[in-house]
């Protein structure tokens, strides 16, 4: 094993001196917090960009916060020569390698991978990410592992490897950039001047595709839409390493950005896109956030029977997870009768100030309801907030009380709460129906190869009138 290797990228992708680079990743992390400011706690994996930070230091920037606040004590980071030949997993053959921020020791050892001389796969794929690493998580052990060419039973086997050594403390990232468009990457398969647009349509339905933690569908996504994703290799081991982990987890988008935009100039872009892969709990409010938003849809209910007119009042407590932009609903019950209930499949506004708005709009808005706001009586409040979606492809992916599903279908589109089934006792087969029919389709429609079928899970949490 070799003894330290320097950075070469020290210098030309981001500055060799040291006060400068501080400097640098400060600002890259406070903007950053102003893009994202809130962030789900106990991530188990990441996906992260790997350009010059002027470049996607921001997108990056949002997962090395993620990271930093678990103070993780290993980091394993699944990288790949951009020159290729690399066939399986390798971890470089080097004890520490040195950027303007000092020296980070490298354990290699994780999942027992055959070493390879650095040399042979010295890439900014991996050390673009040491000041990030050196910056966010200090206290943290170095595995750089390569990823180069591997079939499905490979990629299965040395994810079986990484997942059997993992345990707390240990987070797993994956460095990729995202689709690479214009002449000098070979890729313009639309116009420059359309490109900002169709480049983010193309880019998330990879990241659609990576939701599912499907190596094989996310590959196959790939291939057929000719995304230009460099790292395709590491995302497919970390999908898979996610999936013997946890398959009920859940990928959250924690920021994405091109080049293009930063330049104003999408004759030549890369896209970024930093995704993080939580355990269904990492979404759940706790009580105090949950009586804030209670609190706040029973104020603005109040006032509206009170003084017929509509005011939202967001919620005036709460902590930072009250921040996020996240999909919610809010139905208006009496007893088993239910007055309204209206949500947003995708967050708009932060959580404080949307389970207000939402309020007003299921008292007022729901056309299959007279509005709930001029009936007497008690009204009962509850709320769901809902996880990220999944896309799913089998019936079998879809657990009736566990799931809420929502469908897409042409300009069709219909969405049912998990408590849905559950209160009517439907099967899975009556659910699809049921989505189906919420979308104004045939019974069938989920089977149409065009649809779009998510699966998501939701905390629902209520207030009674007199509570």
């Amino acid at each position: 094993m070799s003894a330290v290797h320097a950075s070469p990228f020290s210098g030309s992708w981001y500055p060799e001196d040291a006060s400068e680079l501080r400097s640098l990743l400060e600002n890259l992390f406070e903007h950053s917090r102003r893009r994202a400011p809130f962030l789900f706690p106990d991530g188990l994996g990441f996906v992260v960009p790997h350009a010059g930070p002027a470049y996607s230091g921001t997108v990056a920037a949002a997962a090395y916060r993620a990271i930093e606040r678990q103070a993780p004590e290993r980091v394993v980071l699944l990288a790949f020569p951009h020159r290729g030949g690399l066939e399986g997993v390798a971890a470089p053959d080097v004890a520490a390698i040195s950027t303007p921020l000092g020296e980070v020791a490298i354990d290699p050892g994780f999942g027992g991978f055959p070493a390879v001389a650095e040399k042979r796969v010295c890439d900014h794929s991996f050390e673009i990410q040491l000041p990030f690493l050196q910056w966010a998580a200090p206290q943290a052990r170095v595995t750089p592992l390569y990823v180069g060419r591997m079939d499905g039973a490979e990629r299965s086997a040395a994810a079986g490897a990484l997942a059997a050594l993992w345990r707390p403390g240990v987070v797993f990232a994956a460095s990729s950039d995202f689709t690479h468009y214009g002449p000098s990457f070979g890729f313009t398969p639309f116009p420059p001047d359309r490109a900002g647009r169709r480049l983010r349509d193309l880019d998330f339905e990879c990241i659609e595709a990576a939701a599912t933690l499907d190596s094989t569908n996310f590959l196959a996504t790939l291939e057929e839409n000719g995304a230009t994703v460099c790292g395709a290799a590491p995302i497919a081991l970390l999908l898979e390493t996610m999936r013997l982990l946890d398959a009920g987890m859940y990928q959250s988008t924690l920021d994405y950005q091109t080049s293009g935009e930063l330049t104003e100039d999408f004759r030549h872009t890369v896209s970024y896109a930093a995704l993080g892969y939580f355990p269904r709990s990492a979404f759940d409010l706790d009580a105090a956030d949950r009586e804030a938003l209670l609190d706040s849809a029973a104020e603005t209910l109040r006032r509206l029977r009170e003084t017929h007119e509509p005011g939202a009042f967001p919620a005036l407590h709460g902590s930072a997870a009250l921040s996020a932009r996240r999909s919610v609903f809010v139905s208006l019950h009496r007893g088993e009768r239910l007055l309204g209930c209206v949500g947003c499949s995708e967050g708009r506004v932060p959580l404080s100030e949307e389970v207000a708005n939402l309020t007003l709009s299921a008292a007022l808005d729901d056309p299959r309801f007279r509005p709930a706001a001029s009936a007497g009586g008690p009204i009962d409040i509850e709320i769901s907030v809902l996880t990220p979606f999944r896309r799913i492809r089998k019936a079998e992916e879809c657990t009736v009380g566990k799931h809420g599903l929502f469908l897409k279908l042409g300009g069709n589109a219909g969405l049912l709460l998990p408590q849905v089934a559950t209160k009517f006792g439907w099967s899975t087969e009556k659910l699809l129906e049921a989505v189906a029919r919420k979308a104004r389709l045939g019974p069938h429609a989920w089977r149409d190869p065009k649809a779009r079928l998510y699966a998501f899970e939701a905390q629902v949490f209520s207030r009674g009138a007199d509570s």
